[in-house]
């Protein structure tokens, strides 16, 4: 089994997208010959001060591009980002700690800084007995930051990013041209994309990711047009869903409004046109699709070589006014579709959908086979599990000690990690079962309609499609890691006192439940689909939740009939009253973000199977807690010298 570090970071969406998109063609290419983490060693080193920089650089590239322009160029022009890398001191003490432990065949880096790390590390003369490759995500317009580190291999877009390294004096051979990294699901183009002709109706994908401001000007210009078909995809930004939807009111049959969504690829195929800006993952995609774009807004650097490959290739439309927008749409759907076929056209010679296909053969076929490491290697599982057709494990015949989190949040509420991520976080720590419970409001309550303003809680209209990423998470989970993954939901019954406040957990659901029904309803109905009911922590918070969550642990007499269990410790608190009533009790992390796996969580001694584990709860036989603190980043953070002195 090869095992594959791919090493990211949070500025800018492009390299993370690049890192995902890898690690999946990696698992469809080679699922039984590859294990593959993804690690961003910022959020695990750095945490908060990490989400400061992050919001900072935003601003800067959003609100003050000029300012962005003048750093991005002196990162290009100068060492200071080398002469400063002293100041990652912890961030290399973690790198050359994960490198012992895992002993990597590959190390892929989509971000640059590592490389810098890395020979940092290996500056003793120490061998470095893996394959050090870097996947560039820009274009053309390359800062050397990404070359003037050491790799073995620079893996670009596009030829026209080749020569330019060319020209920089990288030599040839360790040039690889295979596309940007795009989802697997562009290769349906031939099923589901558009044809070659305009038809009478195009459509038009509108993607919200600045210029805010003048977004509903653009929407009500769009529905000016009689033929054209808009989908608008808002994101998380509660606030603008609900000013679009009042503007696309009443003309459903043109428009289509989503927030957050994970279906941009195939909204890419099935659309004419792309107006959006010339962010580094959003143009590839567009270009991955054949998908003729608008380009609204380049910031400064990096967007640069992202529209000037357009440009070169004949396919480059800009516009920033909605006026002018709008001008640019009919210029290319005029005549038929006489432009906007040349615009398709020109796209097809840089469209390289199968580039994540490619780029995991190569990397499979560089990742150094004399390194093979044992199959039980701390906190990196290896096999691969059979999988039954229901997705689930198959029936033990001997209990065993299980790991459990039953209280887990991911992005389609106010998590950090994905649906996908939180699975391969958990599942890569040997974890045997974790719930995903994203936040659902009551919204017939004041807070409750507050609360969904904030898109920070489930949507509505992202409920269904929240069960399906869980159903098709489930199979993989146990398929690669042996572990089982629950479907669930927290409902906030949030008051204006902390005792009229409640937070519950339905665990292992297998279909949404109306959030506005009574506390006893919902229990009745998780009883009714089989799942767990459990109180959720009643501890102070300090966000839109409110100070407490009090109701349920102020009403234990009504309620501890009802309830399957109590949650009495929740992240690094411990309620011990509950304990000494001897009612059943569980542990959970309430994970939201990476800093949070080192909490409590519930130790089971049961059969591996989803009932014998419901079971075991309910009957609160066998259930024990532990203050997790083997999580790999979190031990080595603390004391990196020390946890290898006992490795």
């Amino acid at each position: 089994m090869k095992r594959i570090l791919i090493f990211t970071a949070g500025f800018g969406e492009g390299h993370n997208t690049a890192a995902r998109n890898i690690q999946e063609a990696l698992e469809w290419v080679a699922p039984d010959e590859a294990h593959v983490e993804i690690v961003d060693l910022f959020e695990s080193c750095y945490g908060r001060f990490n989400g400061v920089i992050r919001q900072a650089y935003l601003t800067a590239i959003n609100r003050t591009p000029l300012l962005w322009k003048g750093i991005y160029s002196l990162f290009d022009r100068t060492t200071i980002l080398e002469d400063g890398i002293s100041a990652l001191a912890r961030m290399r003490r973690s790198l050359d700690w994960l490198l012992r432990e895992v002993q990597p065949d590959a190390v892929l880096c989509t971000y640059p800084i590592y490389n810098y790390l890395i020979e940092e590390i290996f500056r003793d003369g120490r061998r470095k007995n893996f394959s050090h490759l870097t996947v560039i995500t820009d274009s053309i317009t390359v800062n050397s930051f990404w070359h003037r580190g050491p790799s073995d291999a620079f893996l670009v877009p596009n030829e026209e990013t080749a020569v330019a390294l060319r020209a920089a004096g990288i030599q040839e051979k360790r040039i690889q041209v295979f596309g940007f990294p795009v989802q697997l699901d562009f290769l349906e183009a031939k099923e589901i994309g558009v044809g070659e002709e305009l038809g009478a109706e195009p459509r038009i994908l509108y993607i919200i990711n600045s210029g805010k401001k003048k977004a509903t000007k653009i929407i009500r210009l769009l529905l000016q047009h009689p033929r054209w078909r808009a989908t608008v995809v808002v994101g998380r930004d509660r606030a603008l869903l609900e000013e679009v939807l009042r503007v696309a009111k009443g003309s459903e049959e043109k428009i289509q409004v989503l927030g957050w969504t994970d279906k941009i690829p195939e909204l890419l195929l099935t659309h004419h046109a792309l107006i959006s800006k010339a962010g580094g993952a959003t143009v590839q995609e567009a270009v991955a699709a054949r998908c003729p774009m608008v380009v609204t807004q380049i910031v400064p650097g990096q967007e640069e070589g992202n529209f000037d490959l357009l440009r070169r290739r004949g396919a480059a439309l800009y516009a920033e006014k909605p006026w002018q927008i709008i001008q640019v749409l009919e210029e290319l759907f005029a005549e038929e579709g006489k432009l906007w076929k040349r615009v398709r056209s020109a796209l097809t010679g840089i469209s390289r959908p199968d580039a994540s296909m490619q780029i995991a053969r190569f990397v499979l076929d560089r990742a150094a086979i004399e390194n093979a490491a044992p199959d039980s290697l701390p906190g990196f599982p290896r096999k691969v599990r059979d999988l039954l057709s229901n997705g689930v494990p198959p029936p033990r015949e001997s209990a065993q000690v299980l790991l459990c989190d039953f209280h887990v949040h991911s992005t389609y509420s106010d998590g950090r990690l994905s649906v996908g991520e939180i699975v391969d976080f958990y599942g890569q720590r040997g974890f045997d079962c974790i719930c995903i419970t994203d936040h659902i409001v009551d919204r017939t309550r004041f807070i409750g309609r507050v609360c969904q303003l904030t898109g920070l809680v489930l949507s509505p209209d992202l409920v269904g499609e929240y069960f399906e990423a869980l159903h098709r998470e489930k199979e993989r989970a146990w398929r690669k890691y042996r572990m089982i993954l629950f479907a669930g939901l927290e409902f906030n019954k949030d008051g204006y006192r902390a005792k009229s406040s409640a937070h519950l957990l339905g665990v292992d659901l297998q279909r949404p439940i109306d959030p506005s029904l009574s506390l006893p309803e919902i229990i009745g109905e998780i009883r009714a689909q089989d799942g767990l009911s459990v109180a959720s922590h009643p501890h102070k918070f300090q966000s839109v939740w409110g100070p407490n969550t009090l109701y349920l642990w102020e009403n234990q007499e009504q309620f501890a009939p009802l309830l399957d269990a109590w949650e009495i410790a929740n992240r690094d608190d411990l309620f011990a009253p509950i304990g000494l009533k001897r009612l059943p009790f569980i542990a959970n992390s309430d994970f939201h973000k990476p800093k949070h796996i080192d909490s409590w969580k519930t130790v089971l001694f049961c059969e591996k199977d989803s009932q014998a584990i419901k079971e075991c709860v309910r009957v609160n036989r066998n259930v024990a807690l532990t203050l997790y603190r083997r999580h790999r980043f979190g031990s080595l953070l603390r004391c990196p010298e020390e946890e290898l002195l006992h490795a």
